[in-house]
């Protein structure tokens, strides 16, 4: 098993994206040091931040013992954004909730890129539009809040027969916690899918998952009310 001895440095702030990479860390007990990025108050646009995270977005990691030539570690540092990409990377260097049987690490990608192309984006419009939206439109309040409810359905069918999404505890599933936590701010009831809700309070029992969720939660704030913050996280267009 591969050993840390210099802390990864985790860009982050305490959102659903961000917990996948501190539960993660936790399980892993490996060492990290968390560096902030307020995304409210537009740090994400930093230029020392978007050298590592060009789409201006957290997390991100460095990590200062990348991989060397001949499939080693500790090579020269790397950095990592886009929270899939870190969850494969750590697992892939650590050995751990990442199998290395093709079929098995096959089943893993399959549910991470559901929850990166699907649960991830549809939950967050569907906080967009019931929370954040200086209009309240039905059409749109009902097409996220359905979609995300079709998506729960899809992860309490799957459920049904095992623990996990892909069978093992793996990195799918600490890619979907943090977009199921805060399922009552997307119109969704969790007695409806008792598969799910089983699977979320096994999760939520875990002591890294509950040490990782915890990373940064004194900066947690609702930002509803918060015009600037709105200004910074809403309506981005491209900059020179």
């Amino acid at each position: 098993m591969t050993t840390q001895t210099q802390p990864i440095e985790l860009h982050y702030w305490p959102t659903p994206n961000g917990w996948k990479i501190s539960i993660m860390l936790e399980e892993l007990g490996v060492p990290y040091t968390v560096k902030y990025v307020n995304i409210g108050k537009g740090e994400q646009f930093e230029p020392a931040f978007l050298k590592i995270a060009p789409n201006n977005r957290m997390p991100a990691i460095v990590d200062p013992e990348g991989p060397s030539s001949g499939g080693k570690w500790g090579g020269e540092p790397i950095s990592v954004f886009e929270s899939g990409a870190i969850l494969q990377y750590l697992g892939r260097k650590f050995g751990q909730f990442y199998p290395a049987d093709e079929r098995q690490r096959t089943e893993v990608d399959q549910w991470l890129f559901w929850q990166m192309g699907g649960l991830g984006p549809m939950a967050g419009q569907a906080h967009h539009f019931r929370q954040y939206a200086p209009e309240k439109i039905d059409y749109s309040i009902n097409r996220y809040t359905n979609e995300v409810n079709r998506l729960y359905g899809v992860m309490n069918k799957r459920l049904a027969d095992r623990d996990f999404l892909a069978g093992a505890y793996s990195i799918a599933d600490m890619a979907c916690i943090g977009w199921v936590r805060p399922y009552k701010n997307q119109g969704q009831d969790l007695e409806e899918f008792p598969n799910l809700k089983r699977w979320f309070e096994t999760l939520l029992a875990r002591p890294a998952v509950e040490r990782g969720l915890a990373v940064g939660e004194e900066h947690r704030r609702n930002i509803a009310d918060d015009k600037e913050a709105q200004k910074v996280l809403f309506g981005q267009r491209a900059r020179a």
